[in-house]
């Protein structure tokens, strides 16, 4: 749970390392650490420890405005960008980025965009994980002084891995 109130400051941390595109149906890229997956990561404080969380679901969690994000709910990502911190709210049109589901919704959504299915560039080497990471950090380098489309661009271009 992020609760609006307790963690402003926390939430306030988290909002300073989002870049948001300047068109209507851009991701919003986290900017701050990056997991060996390619996701975004944030340190919080809950009871004096601190722990990481993906930045993906905190933004989920931050968008619940302090009721509690259960753990069977994944962070899953329409728009197939591990950085994007975006939450999509129901009802809205376009393009969907960071929403709720459950495991299932995961894997289903993974088969109707034809991911995962132990492609052989995941499974060698982790290869397709390690080159995700390699696509999350030149986005977050296009974005770091501001929006920089071109950059972005290349980034997402085609020949870069989606998410599985």
């Amino acid at each position: 749970m992020v609760d609006p109130v307790r963690d402003a400051a926390e939430i306030a941390r988290f909002e300073a390392a989002v870049v948001r595109g300047p068109d209507a149906q851009d991701c919003w890229l986290f900017t701050g650490a990056i997991g060996g997956d390619g996701y975004g990561r944030l340190w919080i404080r809950r009871d004096g420890r601190r722990v990481m969380v993906r930045a993906n679901r905190y933004a989920l969690a931050v968008a619940l405005h302090g009721d509690v994000l259960p753990p069977w709910e994944r962070a899953l990502h329409g728009c197939d960008v591990p950085l994007c911190a975006r939450v999509s709210v129901p009802g809205e049109t376009g393009r969907r980025h960071v929403f709720a589901g459950s495991q299932r919704d995961n894997m289903e959504q993974m088969g109707r965009s034809g991911r995962g299915g132990g492609r052989v560039a995941v499974r060698q080497r982790n290869a397709g994980v390690l080159a995700r990471r390699d696509r999350s950090v030149a986005l977050r380098a296009a974005v770091r002084n501001g929006w920089d489309a071109a950059a972005v661009a290349d980034a997402l271009a085609v020949g870069h891995p989606t998410l599985w």
